[in-house]
């Protein structure tokens, strides 16, 4: 159930990126951008140590 909510939170931290990238907000959608891709990634590094 966790993982749900790591996953809903990264989607919308992806969708806010690009809502913010289309009002012109560049640095606000790149911090999400990245914020996004951390914990994507996080998330299978995770995975991949307990396998």
């Amino acid at each position: 159930m966790i993982l749900l909510y790591r996953d809903i939170l990264i989607g919308l931290m992806f969708i806010f990126g690009i809502t913010g990238f289309i009002s012109g907000q560049f640095i606000i959608s790149s911090i999400l951008f990245a914020i996004a891709t951390i914990l994507s990634n996080s998330h299978l590094h995770i995975e991949n140590k307990n396998n």
